[in-house]
Order: C-alpha cells, then sequence, then structure tokens
C-alpha cells in the first residue's frame, strides 16, 4: 500500500509541474503624477512649539509684540517645546482669547 500512496503522490506532483517555461509576465508600471503642492499654508501657528517661533526673527517679534519677554521667562527651558495652544490653558491669564488672536494673526502673516 506504501507503494501504490507513493504512485499516486508522484503522478500528482508532476502533472503539478509545468512541462513548458511559463515565465511570469512582468507586472505593469504604473506612473504617479507628482504630488500637488500643498496651498500656502501659513508657516507658523499657534500649534507650532515656542522654541521653533523664537528661532526666527520675524516670529519672535510676533510673539514679542504679544507676550514680551517669553524667551526669557524662568520656566523656558520647561515649556519651550509647548506650542501656544497647548499653553493657553495653563496660563489663562497671560494668554488669553485677545492674546491669542494677536499671535495667531501675527503669525499667519510670517511667510
Amino acid at each position: 500500500m506504501t507503494l501504490s500512496l507513493s504512485l499516486v503522490a508522484a503522478t500528482a506532483l508532476s502533472m503539478s509541474v509545468p512541462t513548458q517555461d511559463t515565465a511570469t509576465p512582468a507586472a505593469p508600471t504604473v506612473t504617479r503624477a507628482p504630488a500637488a503642492a500643498p496651498a500656502a499654508a501659513a508657516r507658523f501657528s499657534l500649534d507650532t512649539p515656542v522654541e521653533t517661533l523664537v528661532a526666527d526673527a520675524r516670529a519672535k517679534a510676533v510673539i514679542d509684540g504679544a507676550v514680551p519677554g517669553i524667551a526669557a521667562h524662568p520656566m523656558y527651558e520647561q515649556f519651550k517645546g509647548m506650542s501656544f495652544n497647548q499653553l493657553a490653558p495653563m496660563a489663562p491669564g497671560q494668554l488669553t482669547a485677545e492674546t491669542m488672536a494677536k499671535l495667531k494673526t501675527g503669525l499667519d502673516a510670517v511667510k
């Protein structure tokens, strides 16, 4: 019985092996159009980290006009990686709605 199972298995294997060279056709080449440039977005926003804003002279001028001396604040090293949107709930007395609006308008204008 072992011989007949081996014969059946060998026959099944030989049937599944192609007798001709059947090369797999090459996959079609897909050409994609270049991604469209994003609409002119503001370079900086209220979501940009404070240290990034302070590093740019134009953005720093906006900040100094709304929140003077922030880069000299004693806690600057602790919050410099945060954005104004993240800081606002922690400093509602300093980052009022009016101050945030002034920052947004000024930062939106920096290109």
